[in-house]
Parts: structure tokens; sequence; C-alpha cells
């Protein structure tokens, strides 16, 4: 069957998007992590069969900040001039909340790069958005002169979310977001508050939620993370995989499509000195 797909601001979207941490060198591990990640792509060859292996498979959307990843951005270009397939880029930028002339222009400078770059879709970084969280006016001040900026590029504008209060604060006061980006999986990693709450944050929020994390960046296996989220989120939710290698990504898939089918997925079992063992089927 064809992956299943949603639609956020008219844009059809397959409901797993290429994840990047893994190709970019942002483990949440440990250093040797980050930095055997930084070597194993140091160019746009090296990352290329992992986003060919997601397109083999339409899945066509990938998120990252792009600006601070030209390996990955160059493999994008170099993916679809193989392919002759659009990849769908989803851009986060860290952008200059100062309330300042300067803070502005050059938060506009950010997002116009995102636009250069061929960006979608514009989500700011959640580390920029939280600085303007005002929690006891329960509001997300001055968002909306960047959600602005970004409609006035001719992108699509969104929120990162780690902190689920701002699905919360912007359904609440209708800003112009179209999606946001949530921290979710089944061990609660890097989650501000308990699984639950998030899932009803998630179930609630008014616009489509692109998921992060999902094997709590690889603390708990893809069979377990996948079919957890996949359960748990609504059809027009999405989750954002990352991998390191092409095989990876075939695995990943084939658990999605498991899932969705109603079958247990047809992987490799894993490896062992004896494979010979009852306990492995």
């Amino acid at each position: 069957m064809d992956f299943p797909r949603t639609t956020v601001a008219g844009i059809s979207l397959p409901r797993m998007i290429m994840g990047t941490n893994w190709l970019a060198g942002w483990s949440h591990r440990s250093p040797s992590a980050d930095n055997h990640i930084k070597m194993k792509f140091a160019d746009a060859s090296a990352v290329l069969p992992v986003l060919l292996a997601y397109l083999e498979n339409d899945i066509d959307a990938i998120m990252a900040p792009m600006g601070l990843v030209p390996a990955i951005y160059d493999a994008v270009k170099m993916a679809e001039d193989k392919t002759g397939k659009k990849i769908i880029i989803i851009d986060t930028p860290m952008i200059d909340v100062n309330d300042t002339t300067e803070g502005r222009v050059s938060a506009l400078a950010s997002i116009k790069r995102c636009k250069e770059l061929g960006a979608t879709f514009c989500l700011p970084h959640h580390s920029s958005v939280e600085e303007l969280v005002d929690k006891n006016a329960r509001k997300i001040r001055r968002i909306d002169d960047y959600t602005k900026m970004i409609r006035d590029n001719g992108m699509i504008p969104g929120l990162s979310a780690h902190m689920p209060e701002l699905i919360t604060y912007s359904d609440d006061n209708g800003y112009d977001v179209e999606t946001y980006i949530q921290i979710y999986n089944c061990l609660g990693f890097l989650m501000q508050i308990e699984i639950e709450t998030i899932a009803s944050i998630i179930h609630n929020a008014k616009k489509p939620v692109m998921t992060i994390k999902p094997m709590a960046a690889g603390r708990c296996t893809p069979y377990v993370g996948l079919n957890f989220a996949w359960a748990t989120l609504r059809k027009c939710d999405m989750v954002t995989v990352g991998a390191h290698l092409p095989q990876e990504v075939y695995e990943n898939i084939e658990i999605s499509r498991a899932f969705f089918e109603g079958r247990y997925p047809d992987l490799e079992k894993r490896a062992s000195p004896n494979m010979n063992q009852s306990a492995f089927g």
C-alpha cells in the first residue's frame, strides 16, 4: 500500500517525516556519538543513500534547520535530481527574537534564508519561540510578528513546541500557525510533563502535530517506539523518524506499514553468537 499521508495547510505530507538528528550529529547521547555521526555524514554523498531509501517509499518530507546542515541540504538537492521527486522541506531556524530593530532585521534575514533554501514550512526553533512565552498571560508575545514574516516570504508558518503549553496558547489565541512540532515518545524522554497529558494536548490541538523523537533518541527499539506513536496519535498527525542507515529506514517503514495493516512486521532476527535458540522462534 502507499504510505499514509495527511494534509497540512493544503499540502500533502507523508505521516512519516525524515528526521535529521542522526545525520547532523545531534544524538542526545554523548559527544562521542555526536562526533561519530558528524564524521560518517561529513558530506552529501554519505547522506544521500539514507534520503533515497525514504523516497523509495514516497516519504518525501524532511525536517531540519537547513541553514546549519549544508551536507543534508546538498543531499536533498542530489536526491531530487536523481529521482525527479520533490522533497518538502520543513525548516526549523533559530531566529533572533529580541524586541529591537536589530533583532527584527536579523529574524527577517533568517526567515528569508529558509525561503532561499526552498522551505515550504517554516517553524521557528523551540529555543527561540520559548523566549516569548508568558505563562501568566497564557500568550506567546509578538509571535504574530514572525508568522507574518513567514507568510510574507511565501512559506507556511508553524511552531516548534518542546514546551507543550505553546500548542495550547497558540490555539487559545488563534495565532497564524498551521502545524506544531512536539516531543512525544513512550519513555517520556525530554517531555516536560507526563505522557498522558502530552497525548491529550496533541489530540485536542486544532492543527496537525509533527511529533519528534519517537524512539527517545535510541533509548527504545523502533518496534516499541513506532507502534506506540501510531497507536496513540490522530490520523492527521505525523512522526519524524531519523535513521543512520538505509536498512534502518526500511525497517522503520516495514514496522509502520505492519501497524497500519494489522500484522507483525517482516524483519530479520537480531544477531546472536548462537542463532539456533528456541527463544528466537
